[in-house]
C-alpha cells in the first residue's frame, strides 16, 4: 500500500491507522475529511470499521469513497489486541478514564494462576458491555446513564474470545501508570496526567476475538476470576482482519504524504 500513488480515493481506499492515545475513532475520520478536503475531495465519504476506545492505540481502518461499502464486513474479521491489566483495584469503566474506585487483595495472583484464569475463559460466551459504553438503552448511550448515575442493566452479548496467552507479568507504578480523558489528547499532542496507585501487578495478554468483544470486560472478568479486581492500564489493537499495526500510518505522516503529493 502506498499513498504516494494509490490516490484514487473515490473508487475505494481501506487506510489503516494507528490511532493515537486520547483521541475517538471519530476524530480520526474527521481528521481524514479534513486531509480529504485540502485535496480536494469536498464530498468524499469517509467511515471506520470498529471503534476503539480513546485511551486505545493501534489499528483502526478508515473507509474512504466506495469502500465505506465494506466497513461492515471489515468490521466483522478477526481482532487481536495486546493489553495490560492492572490487579488489586477496579474503575468505574475498567480502564484508565475514570480514578480506582475499589481496591481487593492480590498478593495471591501469580503467573501459573493468571495462565489457568485465561484458559479457562477461551471460547463462546456472553459478555457482559462496560457501563461506560456506547451501547444504547432505549436510545440513550450506556455512558450517558453513566454519567447521570442512572441504575441500569446491560443486556450480555454474545461474543467469541479465540485465544488468549501471557506475555508477561510486571508492576505497575506512578512513573508508568497514566489517564487520559477523553478528547485529551489531539492531534499536537499532550502529555497524559499521570495518577498515583499502588504498585499493583500487572498481566500483558495477547487477545484474539471477535468483533463486539470489550477487552475491558475482560480485564474485569479476569480479576473477578482471580479473586481481585481488575482494570485496564493500556491496549493496543495489533491486527484487525488482515491489517496489522505494522501497516499502519500515524496521521501526521498520512497529512504530510498527501499533502506533498498534491504539490507535486
Amino acid at each position: 500500500m502506498n499513498l504516494s500513488r494509490d490516490l484514487n480515493f473515490p473508487e475505494g481506499y481501506v487506510l489503516p491507522v494507528n490511532k493515537p492515545l486520547g483521541w475517538t475513532s471519530s476524530d480520526v475520520v474527521r481528521k481524514m475529511r479534513i486531509i480529504l478536503r485540502h485535496l480536494g475531495y469536498k464530498k468524499i465519504k469517509v467511515g471506520h470499521a470498529g471503534t476503539l476506545d480513546p485511551l486505545a492505540t493501534g489499528v483502526l481502518l478508515i473507509c474512504i469513497g466506495r469502500a465505506t461499502k465494506q466497513a461492515e464486513a471489515l468490521q466483522a474479521e478477526k481482532k487481536e489486541y495486546l493489553a495490560t491489566i492492572a490487579f488489586g483495584a477496579t474503575t468505574p469503566s475498567y480502564d484508565m478514564e475514570h480514578p480506582v474506585n475499589e481496591t481487593f487483595p492480590y498478593q495471591h495472583i501469580t503467573r501459573e494462576a493468571v495462565e489457568k484464569a485465561l484458559a479457562e475463559m477461551i471460547g463462546e460466551q456472553l459478555q457482559v458491555p462496560p457501563l461506560y459504553s456506547a451501547k444504547q438503552i432505549d436510545g440513550v448511550r450506556a455512558y450517558e446513564h453513566a454519567r447521570k448515575g442512572n441504575d441500569i442493566e446491560l443486556p450480555r452479548t454474545l461474543v467469541n474470545i479465540y485465544d488468549m496467552r501471557l506475555e508477561s507479568m510486571g508492576q505497575t507504578g506512578a512513573e508508568t501508570v497514566s489517564r487520559v480523558k477523553t478528547g485529551a489528547l489531539k492531534y499536537e499532542g499532550a502529555e497524559p496526567e499521570v495518577i498515583s496507585v499502588d504498585e499493583l501487578p500487572t498481566a500483558t495478554i495477547r487477545i484474539s476475538c471477535s468483533k463486539g468483544t470489550y477487552i475491558r470486560s475482560i480485564a474485569r472478568d479476569l480479576g473477578e476470576k482471580l479473586g481481585s479486581g481488575g482494570f485496564l492500564t493500556s491496549l493496543t489493537r495489533t491486527r484487525s482482519g488482515n491489517f496489522s499495526l505494522e501497516e499502519c500510518y500515524f496521521l501526521e505522516d498520512v497529512e504530510k504524504i498527501l499533502l506533498s503529493v498534491k504539490q507535486i
